[in-house]
Formats: C-alpha cells, sequence, structure tokens
C-alpha cells in the first residue's frame, strides 16, 4: 500500500491540479520543493509516455519514494498533429503559455472551424523505487478556438474550445475542469492504482 508519493514536476500550475486530482486517498503528497537537490530531468522523448515514464523514474530513483509524473501533448489535425509532445516548447524554449498560444492560432488563421478538430493527451505514470512502472492515460476532444477566452487553467486551456459545454477549459472552474479534463482522466486511472477500492475506471497499462 502507497503511502507517500511524490509529484515529479516543478510546475506549480500542475501541481496544484494534481493535488486536487489526487486528494482523499490518505497519502501523503510530496512536491519536489521538499527536495531542491532532485534532478532536473530532460523531456527529450518523442513521446508523451517515454517523457512521463522518464520523469517519474528518476524522481523516484532519487528519492526513494514513489513518484507520478504526466506529459502531454496537443495534436491539431490541420497542422497534422502539431505540437503533439513539443507542446510546451512549441514556440521555442523557455516560451510562455500566451507564447505558445499565439503561435498556435497564427498558424490556424484562416482555417475554418470545422477544420480546427484537435484533441489532448495526457499519459501518467507512476514509478516505484523498486523500478516497477504503471501508466494510464486520458484524451479530450475539442477545437481551437479563433481566440484565447477565459482565465482560469493554464497551457492551452485558454484557445481549446470544448463543443458540448460552449466553453473553452480556462471558462471552467477549477472542479468542472477536474472532472472532464484529459489531465482528469489519466489521473483516476492513477487513483485506481493506488487505491483499489475506488470505482472502477477503464484499466491501466503495465510496463
Amino acid at each position: 500500500m502507497i503511502s507517500e508519493l511524490v509529484l515529479a514536476t516543478r510546475n506549480r500550475d500542475k501541481v496544484i491540479e494534481l493535488v486536487a486530482l489526487l486528494g482523499g486517498l490518505g497519502i501523503t503528497i510530496h512536491t519536489l520543493d521538499e527536495f531542491p537537490d532532485a534532478p532536473d530531468v530532460v523531456e527529450d522523448g518523442d513521446t508523451c509516455l517515454a517523457n512521463a515514464v522518464k520523469k517519474a523514474r528518476a524522481i523516484a530513483e532519487f528519492t526513494g519514494l514513489p513518484a507520478v509524473a504526466d506529459d502531454t501533448g496537443l495534436e491539431v489535425d490541420a497542422l497534422g498533429g502539431r505540437p503533439g509532445v513539443y507542446a510546451a516548447r512549441y514556440a521555442g524554449e523557455g516560451a510562455t503559455y500566451e507564447d505558445n498560444c499565439l503561435k498556435l492560432l497564427r498558424e490556424l488563421s484562416g482555417v475554418p472551424r470545422e477544420r480546427r478538430t484537435a484533441r489532448f493527451l495526457t499519459v501518467a505514470a507512476l514509478a516505484l523505487p523498486s523500478g516497477k512502472i504503471q501508466v494510464a492515460q486520458g484524451t479530450l476532444d475539442g477545437v481551437i478556438a479563433e481566440a484565447a477566452v477565459g482565465s482560469s487553467g493554464f497551457g492551452y486551456d485558454p484557445v481549446f474550445f470544448i463543443p458540448e459545454l460552449g466553453m473553452t477549459l480556462a471558462q471552467l472552474a477549477s472542479d468542472q475542469k477536474n472532472r472532464v479534463s484529459h489531465r482528469a482522466k489519466a489521473f483516476a486511472s492513477v487513483r485506481e492504482i493506488l487505491s483499489p477500492q475506488v470505482v472502477t475506471v477503464p484499466p491501466v497499462l503495465s510496463l
């Protein structure tokens, strides 16, 4: 039974979201602020799976505690699947959320709504100090808006429009987002791994 867990990310926005998604399990959640000497893991994988596994494994090995990491890609059909796994640095190394959104909107300038379909893919990896890895994934389909709307969330949330809800992810309250998002779906499966007695969700994969 896992009693402690390290979040293998220094992204404060993501930490807040993950704490909410993993709350109520009776597990002590640690952040990397508690491990200032933890390595900065370079996300150089060709897939979200590779990056998530690399981050989780490195932090589990360093801390001696179970660690969880995730990586998210954004696949835009009109751009042949770009930015994909490179979503976080689409506008270059050190790019801000706004930089990435603006580049995406520029590249889709003039593209009609029906061709602006896209999907988020999140892969989450749970690594044990023993070396065992379990992974789960979640997706969310939507449309890239023609302009940024909303002030909540982070990343591409202001430009990711969900037709069924009539809003972008950035217009959703955090509790709403944490029920429907790609990351919420992936971490529902992580909760299943951490606490088998919770409601059954789609099966996870083991590596």
